[in-house]
């Protein structure tokens, strides 16, 4: 609940009110000189909120009104509400002010979230009662910043870099995300194609695998989807995937000479084909039998492996 103080709309100069706060405001020059042209041909339709601090006031609500009325000669003050708040109690108005307006973007609730936990000590729990959100929201927010790296935060702050896919980029290490980022610009990924690039990512036990998918980001995804892959995993490594293709083409034919043996076959032979045909099918059974024993211990050897 904010608590306003007893008196009425103040005329505050526009010099003398401080503006310690801005730091949790995203600066938004064109907005800024929309608000210009609003102000010199309405005036001010809606007072700033401002709270007191050692004597003088601090900015918490009307940064874009301040920024304009300084660059205006026909105004020097301006209207404003005063509430009384100590320092917590203000960054927590600057979120609620602005989230009633739907005003506040990722970055800006995060550079809040991050000031109220490391600067004032507030617990994540705290916080969130504070904020009045849950506190896997204060927890995502808090990442936002202290696990998104500083090139990330810069295009976000700019919105050239979508909360979207910062999220995403959070989730790998900052020395991965300056490459990923570049991946983002240079292929326009969709927030899908970057969510499946980030868990193959983060899959992938190898540099190689790494660079395959950075390289080729939609190939990657392509071979991945529905869960088959047609000649290459990029999380395996090479040896893996040569493997992986024998058994991928091993399977095919199995997978025809099943549908052959049940349902066409033997009709269709002649005497002197079933001669011929007897002892390589023969060597079928006896290689066939070999290969699932062997294939039967290689899954135990896998599924007891602790790694």
């Amino acid at each position: 609940m904010l608590r306003w103080a007893p008196e009425s709309l103040l005329e505050l100069p526009c010099a003398q009110i401080g503006e310690c706060y801005g730091r949790y405001r995203l600066h938004q020059p064109e907005a800024e000189r929309a608000m210009a042209r609003s102000l010199d041909r309405y005036g001010q339709l809606s007072p700033v909120v401002v709270c007191q601090r050692e004597g003088h006031y601090e900015l918490i609500d009307g940064f874009k009104r301040l920024g304009a009325a300084r660059g205006l000669t026909s105004m020097s003050h301006l209207s404003a509400r005063v509430l009384e708040a100590d320092d917590r109690a203000a960054k927590a108005a600057i979120y609620g002010l602005n989230r009633a307006g739907s005003r506040t973007r990722e970055l800006e609730e995060a550079w809040i979230v991050h000031a109220l936990v490391r600067e004032d000590g507030l617990s994540q729990v705290e916080v969130a009662e504070l904020l009045g959100r849950h506190k896997s929201w204060v927890c995502r927010r808090l990442a936002l910043l202290e696990r998104l790296g500083p090139a990330s935060q810069d295009e976000l702050r700019l919105g050239l870099l979508s909360s979207t896919a910062a999220r995403q980029l959070v989730r790998l290490p900052q020395g991965n995300q300056p490459e990923v980022l570049e991946l983002i610009r240079r292929e326009a990924l969709s927030g899908t194609e970057l969510t499946g690039v980030v868990d193959l990512l983060l899959e992938c036990p190898g540099r190689s695998q790494q660079e395959y998918i950075l390289e080729k980001p939609r190939e990657a995804l392509a071979q991945l989807k529905g869960g088959v892959l047609a000649t290459r995993d990029p999380r395996l490594s090479e040896a893996g995937n040569q493997v992986w293709k024998r058994v991928g083409v091993l399977l095919d034919l199995l997978g025809r000479m099943e549908v052959w043996l049940a349902h066409q076959g033997r009709t269709g032979l002649t005497p002197g084909d079933r001669m011929i045909l007897s002892p390589r099918f023969r060597k079928l059974a006896q290689d066939a039998g070999s290969v699932a024993a062997l294939s039967r211990d290689l899954i135990s050897e896998l599924e007891s492996c602790p790694c």
